[in-house]
């Protein structure tokens, strides 16, 4: 097989697996870095690195071109050491930013962009070519209604608060753009969903999805802070996630054709997302 040149950062992820999914089936070589031991399909080259450990990723990067560069942590510590050994190998960098980093903003937004703010500003000042994903909130951060929607009811503030959330295959087929043709270069896309659905309405819509009711219970804000952090959430995260959340009943996210435009297909809807996903919820 053709030595690899696109190595996916965060492929057991799952936009990153979906992003090695897509080039996989597209007949192009991909390499999916791993901490760690992991299933793909075959063919697909598995080598281990840690973006936490730049010294870490040489074998990795060795013979790549482009890197598509989900960064894990919830700051950019560690960053600038990683783009570096990603400069001395690759041309090019995709990375999975955020919705909520301003266009041209000079000051980091709240906490929950900042990292990408700053991962961004590295990127562009690094010389590679690059391309900043900022998709809205994606569809699977609602697994973590998993356990609750087993249980039949799930327990969540905001019933009312709507979101245009993204499938992972949407944001994957995008980035497989950006990855192998020059059309999104400099380009920051925001990405969203195919319509704006509440909270309520997902949990209704997985329900149908898995064949049984489930009921959408809403709690106040200050009953949500506690949940996250006995879940073991980091603070910061808890601190910037449900104000935010909050501000977007009365200010929700846009919703816009970029998917479509960049793809030639349609973002995939709530409703498929939940179908594509069923399992995950039994």
């Amino acid at each position: 097989m053709t030595q690899p040149r696109i190595l996916v950062t965060g492929a057991t992820g799952k936009v990153g697996g979906a992003v090695v999914t897509q080039l996989h089936a597209a007949g192009v070589p991909v390499r999916a870095l791993v901490r760690g031991e992991a299933d793909f399909p075959e063919g697909v080259q598995a080598v281990r690195g840690d973006l936490g450990d730049s010294a870490s990723l040489g074998t990795a990067l060795e013979g790549v071109d482009t890197v598509f560069l989900v960064w894990p942590f919830l700051s950019a510590e560690g960053a600038s050491d990683v783009i570096d050994v990603i400069g001395k190998h690759a041309r090019r960098v995709v990375y999975l930013s955020s919705a909520g980093v301003g266009s041209e903003k000079e000051e980091p937004g709240e906490a929950i962009t900042m990292f990408h703010t700053e991962l961004e500003r590295l990127i562009e000042a690094s010389g590679l070519e690059w391309t900043a994903l900022r998709p809205t909130g994606f569809a699977s951060n609602t697994l973590g209604w998993a356990e609750e929607v087993r249980a039949g009811a799930v327990r969540a503030p905001l019933a009312r608060l709507a979101r245009p959330l993204i499938h992972e295959a949407d944001i994957a087929a995008v980035a497989v753009q950006a990855l192998t043709t020059d059309t999104l270069l400099g380009a920051r896309p925001l990405l969203t969903g195919l319509e704006l659905i509440t909270q309520e309405r997902q949990v209704a819509l997985i329900g149908e999805a898995i064949g049984r009711p489930v009921r959408f219970e809403e709690v106040s804000l200050d009953e949500a802070v506690e949940q996250m952090k006995a879940a073991g959430y980091p603070a910061e995260l808890v601190e910037a996630v449900l104000p935010a959340q909050a501000k977007m009943l009365e200010n929700p996210e846009p919703v816009n054709d970029e998917v479509e435009r960049i793809t030639g297909s349609p973002a995939r809807s709530f409703r498929e997302w939940a179908v594509d996903h069923a399992a995950d919820f039994r």
